[in-house]
């Protein structure tokens, strides 16, 4: 079945989501460290069909580019040598990890696991690709 993968890289943990087969949901996975990303991205790829990735880009509240750009912009590299035959969406990720927060807050998550990066990390990858998604099947 097809899916749409959701990443926001960051320098020392990558949070994944996916989408639902009919690319109308996007599902917190898996929050894995960096430098692992690729193997994980391919094993997964193994499984279920990746059509795409949509993968959160850093940049200030003034659309210059953020400090991360420049991590991101190396595993975009990495990605399309992996992958060269997925496409690839950039999604502003400005505010994903407020939304995140507002997210688990109001999901009922308790206060331990809302401080766990880990969670943050996967639930904004969730958010990165359903603001993409929802773009998608509005037109």
């Amino acid at each position: 079945m097809d899916r749409t993968v959701g990443i926001d890289y960051g320098r020392a943990r990558t949070g994944v989501a996916v989408s639902d087969p009919l690319a109308v949901f996007a599902s917190p996975k898996e929050t894995v460290p960096s430098a692992k990303i690729i193997d994980y991205l391919q094993k997964f790829a193994a499984c279920e069909k990746v059509v795409r990735f949509v993968v959160g880009y850093p940049v200030n509240l003034d659309g210059r580019p953020a400090e991360a750009q420049a991590d991101v912009d190396k595993f975009l590299k990495e990605l399309g040598k992996a992958f060269p035959d997925v496409p690839v969406v950039l999604e502003d990720e400005r505010f994903t990890s407020v939304l995140a927060h507002r997210a688990m807050i109001d999901g009922g998550m308790k206060k331990g696991d809302r401080r766990k990066k880990e969670n943050v990390d996967k639930i904004s990858a969730a958010i990165i690709l359903q603001g993409y998604l929802d773009r998608m099947n509005r037109k």
